[in-house]
Order: structure tokens, then sequence, then C-alpha cells
């Protein structure tokens, strides 16, 4: 489906070298996405060349912004198809990877993916808000991401309380982050954040990507996540 030598080139220009095997295993990932989203809603990127860059190298850009400890565990919130996590793991076969999704149908594509591509991956069916406040899962991921259209704000209340003190938790958003980035100043604080970096990549065909790099220097106030009803009524901003 997607041609191999294209992938190749366009993921060694951002300095992606890939074995044959992982380049075998994203045209797998790449047909199984096609052929599970005439099922279910997994993405609206369905373009061989389009997948490559908007899904695979897009993902990929998170090894550019944050330095992963070898062994680190990660935790993807709100993975939906295992963007960015699962080619992050493919290229980094040493992480831990957690898939967290709210669809059960798309924990059972993700546990089909992770065995099809001999990708070990833990794949949990549950809320974000949910799952945070658990012993199990929280303050023990070394990195959470999210790659979602929600604002910052809501976001870091959703990821923070997976991250252990030291952590990060990095969003890829839109490329003009900088007013969210300032709406979102004060939950960052007050989840035990702070804003370590923005990084800013532009990708083939004008597509864009900034991730936002959170730095966990405190433990979450155990009263977060809350219930995500009361975040989008009551959103965390100062003198509320």
């Amino acid at each position: 489906m997607i041609e191999q030598g294209f992938l190749e080139k366009i993921l060694a220009e951002y300095e992606f070298e890939c074995s044959k095997q992982m380049l075998e295993k994203l045209g797998r990932y790449a047909e199984l996405l096609v052929e599970w989203n005439e099922k279910i809603n997994l993405t609206a990127i369905t373009l061989p060349e389009d997948i490559a860059v908007k899904h695979f190298l897009d993902s990929l850009l998170l090894l550019k912004a944050v330095e992963l400890p070898d062994n680190a565990q990660i935790i993807d919130v709100g993975t939906g198809a295992g963007f960015p996590s699962m080619p992050v793991g493919l290229y980094r076969s040493d992480l831990k990877i957690t898939l967290l999704d709210s669809l059960q149908k798309r924990i059972r594509f993700l546990e089909e993916l992770s065995a099809t591509l001999a990708r070990p991956a833990d794949c949990v069916h549950g809320r974000a808000e949910e799952m945070g406040a658990k012993d199990v899962y929280r303050e023990k991921y070394d990195l959470a991401a999210a790659r979602a259209v929600a604002h910052l704000r809501e976001l870091a209340e959703y990821c923070l309380p997976f991250v252990k003190v030291g952590g990060v938790f990095a969003a890829l958003k839109g490329y003009d982050i900088e007013e969210e980035l300032r709406e979102a100043a004060y939950a960052i604080s007050e989840l035990g954040g702070r804003v370590e970096k923005t990084a800013k990549f532009s990708l083939p065909g004008d597509n864009k990507r900034a991730i936002v790099v959170i730095r966990k220097d405190r433990p979450t106030p155990a009263k977060y996540p809350r219930p995500s009803a009361k975040m989008k009524k009551f959103p965390l901003q100062k003198g509320k």
C-alpha cells in the first residue's frame, strides 16, 4: 500500500533511519488501518502518502521533542488508532507502551495491530479521567502523550495525573499554540507541571506540528482529574 521507497525517504529526511523490517511493519500498519477504517471510524486520513506523513512521520517527531530513557514507560491517552505511540514503539523497541482509549472497538483494533506487528502493547479500555485516579496507573509513567483536539488545559488535566514526578507530558498540537498555552498556564501549574519547551516542525506538503513538552515537578493534587463534564463546565483558570 505505502511505497516503501517513499516511506524510507521521508523518514530519512528527518533522520529516522529505519530497518527493512520496520518499513514492512509500517506498511502492514497502514493496510490494517484502512481495512478496519471501513468498519469503525479510526481516521479521516487514508491515502498512502498522507498516512506516511500525517500519521507515521508526525508520530515519530515525538522522539525529536522528548528524550526518552531506555525502557521508559509511556501511556498514550485517547490513542485512537495508536498514534503517536505505536510508530514510536516500532522505532524504539525498548519502550513499554500502554494504549488507552475509551472505545472498545478501537481497543480491539489495537490488540490486533499489536499482535500482527509483534509489537507488545498494553491496550486498556477506559476513560482517562477514571484511569488517572487509579493507583495502578497514577503517576507511573515517564511520558504521557496525547494527539488530540481537546484544549491543552483539559488535556493537561487528563494526562498529568499519569506522569511520575520528573516525567513529561507531551501534547501534539496545532502549530499556532501560543494563545492556548497562555490559557492553559494556570491549569498546568495547578496540576504540578511547567512548560519546558514547545518544539515546532514543518512536514512535507505544508503540514506543521507543535509539540508542547510539560515537565512534571510536583505530584498532581488528589482531586484531579475531575469528571470530564466538570472540566468543561468549570475549566481550570485562575480565580475559579
